[in-house]
């Protein structure tokens, strides 16, 4: 378990969002449960506890924090309000109308971007959207998550020079005295 994190933090993630039903992937996939981060983002204090224990995993370097649509849009917002960086907001596809952008809010050209996300699997949709900011100019290196489950998303980052972050991993959520 992170330093950052308690096991009564760890427990109160746990209780609040990872349910035991079946899930889908978007790959097909089967999951026996599930992280369910918007019961995490629609408790206004665990959402704030959350993001209090996930600022010490922002590198130093950071001039931008970005949440990746939806589960990570409210906790970057979190996170930006506990660490006093500016925020964007990443959709997977241009906005088809309006402005027709694919990163909403602060500025990022040239400045170091660290992505937000509720949970890292494969980790496609952080480098997904790692190219997207790059493309932008951003430099992004890190990307941080509530929770990491084991499927192969860390080595995905590496191999294209982001480093994950993780507030917790599955056995944290799992561990004695945590269980749901």
């Amino acid at each position: 378990m992170s330093v950052t994190v308690t096991t009564a933090l760890a427990a109160r993630i746990a209780r609040t969002a990872c349910v035991p039903a079946p899930f889908e992937l978007a790959d097909g996939g089967m999951l026996n449960g599930y992280f369910d981060e918007y019961r995490l983002a629609s408790d206004p204090r665990l959402l704030h506890d959350v993001a209090e224990a996930m600022a010490p995993l922002v590198p130093e370097d950071t001039g931008v924090l970005a949440g990746v649509a939806l589960g990570g849009v409210p906790l970057v917002v979190a996170l930006s309000a506990v660490t006093g960086l500016p925020a964007v907001f990443l959709r997977r596809h241009p906005k088809p109308h309006g402005s027709k952008r694919q990163i909403e809010g602060a500025e990022v050209d040239g400045r170091r971007v660290a992505l937000v996300d509720d949970v890292v699997r494969s980790g496609g949709q952080f480098l997904a959207m790692a190219r997207i900011l790059r493309v932008a100019g951003a430099p992004v290196s890190h990307a941080l998550c509530v929770l990491e489950r084991p499927f192969g998303g860390r080595l995905l980052l590496q191999d294209h020079r982001i480093r994950l972050r993780q507030l917790l991993t599955e056995a944290d959520l799992t561990a004695p005295g945590t269980a749901p």
